[in-house]
């Protein structure tokens, strides 16, 4: 079954607004697993608005499910990832002012700087996942970067999944299909809730993990963050 992954930028979002230690960012993490979480994850900016260094480091110590950290693989990031050696490393090419990821890569043009990065996360033991867009002409090319998974940028499905699901589907389950061909795990993220999470993995089975903050947290101001998961974790199920 599908794994969730509870992205906790907006805890860490919301500490910082009011500087302290309120929401307790690693106690949200604890309590995220304890209420069924399978991971946890985090994208340290350099701006550090949400998650911050000393978070990761704070928080590589404790997770006990799996810990992902996504970011884009600058200098600083590689020493964040060799630091704290997480389970997975999730390479976005977003730069570091924009809002949220909101692309993936351009496996062909970005193809041998993605290689030299992932077989150096490799040295650190660290399983690694590029986020990509659900186009076909970028898998060969991310098989040939050395990555273990790719992770389905999921905006446009989400975007589109209202107005006509079975057509914001295809595109993805096209792309994932040939991920599983080339022995590629498979990942997904970005915009996936409480509405169109099912659909998804019901149409795609083979989705190892599915990373969701905004959404889930969203969610919990109204239904707890306990139950919200749970709610989520139901919606996994196939």
């Amino acid at each position: 079954m599908t794994k969730l992954s509870v992205n906790i930028n907006k805890i860490a979002t919301l500490r910082n607004a009011r500087g302290g230690n309120n929401p307790d960012v690693v106690k949200v993490a604890l309590d995220a697993e304890k209420f069924g979480a399978q991971g946890i994850t985090v994208h340290p900016r350099p701006d550090e608005r949400h998650i911050r260094y000393d978070d990761v480091m704070k928080l590589k110590d404790v997770v006990t499910t799996e810990f992902n950290i996504e970011g884009y693989p600058d200098e600083r990031f590689m020493e964040i990832i060799r630091i704290a050696k997480p389970a997975q490393a999730t390479l976005v090419p977003d730069p570091p002012h924009v809002l949220t990821s909101n692309s993936g890569w351009d496996t062909i043009t970005h193809q041998d700087k993605l290689k030299d990065i992932i077989a150096e996360l490799h040295e650190y033991g660290t399983r690694v996942s590029i986020f990509i867009n659900p186009e076909t002409k970028y898998f060969e090319p991310a098989k040939n970067t050395g990555t273990d998974r790719v992770e389905l940028y999921t905006e446009p499905y989400a975007t589109g999944f209202h107005s006509n699901k079975e057509e914001a589907v295809k595109p993805y389950l096209e792309v994932a299909n040939i991920a599983k061909e080339l022995g590629l795990g498979l990942n997904a993220g970005h915009d996936l809730d409480l509405h169109n999470l099912n659909y998804l993995v019901k149409t795609i089975p083979f989705i190892d993990e599915v990373s969701i903050g905004h959404a889930l947290v969203c969610d919990a101001l109204y239904y707890g963050l306990e139950n919200t998961i749970q709610m989520y974790r139901r919606q996994l199920e196939i």
